[in-house]
């Protein structure tokens, strides 16, 4: 009975000192909410496009651009990423004409590991 016990005893430390030492899961920044919304049709009027994350981002590596069925980009100016909010990121648009335009983000979380991607939204 006691070389049980102290079985048992072995695999509950060894099991508590492993999971102690596992190095911690890599945090990835994954969007949550977009501005426009992937697929949706806006109005001529839209001054700008957001993406809220699920992770903090690094300013200095993430961004947005947005171009059009030409492959011509549409920004004013640099993607910024809100100083008191910093899993939201935006990117102040041109004018817009009708037509589709592609919205691709880069998002480096705090942590330093990258995603990306890119969807598309209509103008009317």
């Amino acid at each position: 009975m006691k070389h049980i016990l102290n079985a048992r005893l072995f695999r509950v430390l060894s099991a508590a000192i492993a999971l102690a030492t596992a190095p911690l899961a890599h945090a990835h920044a994954y969007p949550t909410h977009q501005a426009p919304s992937a697929g949706s049709t806006v109005p001529a009027l839209q001054k700008d496009v957001a993406i809220d994350f699920d992770d903090e981002l690094e300013p200095a590596f993430s961004s947005i651009s947005v171009t059009d069925a030409q492959g011509k980009s549409v920004v004013s100016d640099k993607a910024v990423v809100d100083a008191s909010n910093t899993k939201h990121m935006s990117v102040a648009l041109n004018p817009l004409s009708s037509g589709v335009y592609t919205v691709s983000w880069v998002a480096v979380a705090a942590d330093g590991h990258r995603t990306q991607g890119h969807y598309s939204f209509t103008v009317k």
